[in-house]
């Protein structure tokens, strides 16, 4: 499939898909949504519920590797441990790592962002005594995990173009996979989505959303 590198609003790069009129991230700010999404609504909201814990994370979507990158800058800024698993069925190949600019508007970890990438699959890496990061490539329907993690990026692109990764299926399994009080965010607000994380057991939240959209949802398997 074709790709494409777009500007978004905040100066930062998003890979264009233009077979699907959809991108990997906002185009109204790709590093503004990842921090607002993940980090602010996700991780923020996380520690509050999980405090002086080690925190597992699960991204369904790695992508570009941007949520996980500003997550390591993160835990290096308020000194928590975090296990992060990254799951992505069709990795973003190098050459088109090297064309994003997220450590020229992020500074202070260049060589870190690199690493994220080279990594082998399937093998666990201390990136920082604070974070390890383990890449899976596989299939979203292929996660089996119980219990395992306290928090979730749902970053999967969006229902419009690959809906059979917004079902009530695929929601049950990150439902089995969060520990109990465990939280799941996402940038879509869509009403079907919503629909789907509760008909599971989620209680579900609209919260305001990233630059350029309305709303985003969190989710919350109950205590």
């Amino acid at each position: 499939m074709k790709r494409q590198f777009l500007i978004t609003g905040d100066g930062s790069i998003t890979i264009h898909l233009p077979e699907w009129n959809e991108q990997y991230h906002s185009k109204h700010g790709a590093i503004a949504e990842a921090k607002h999404v993940f980090l602010e609504a996700g991780l923020d909201h996380c520690l509050k519920h999980f405090p002086n814990q080690s925190l597992n994370i699960l991204e369904i979507g790695f992508g570009t590797g941007l949520n996980a990158f500003l997550t390591l800058l993160e835990t290096q800024t308020i000194g928590i441990s975090v296990v992060y698993t990254g799951v992505e069925a069709y990795p973003v190949a190098m050459e088109e790592v090297d064309k994003l600019n997220y450590t020229e508007l992020v500074p202070g970890a260049t060589e870190l962002f690199g690493r994220m990438h080279e990594l082998h699959w399937e093998q666990p890496c201390d990136l920082t005594s604070e974070f390890q990061l383990l890449k899976q490539k596989k299939f979203f329907s292929e996660i089996n995990e119980i219990d395992s993690y306290h928090l979730v990026y749902f970053d999967a692109f969006g229902p419009r173009v690959q809906p059979e990764l917004w079902t009530e299926d695929i929601f049950r399994k990150m439902f089995i996979a969060l520990k109990a009080g465990g939280v799941l965010v996402t940038y879509s607000a869509k009403g079907s989505v919503r629909r789907a994380m509760q008909a599971v057991g989620f209680e579900v939240e609209r919260l305001p959303g990233p630059p350029g959209k309305r709303e985003m949802l969190r989710a919350v398997k109950p205590s």
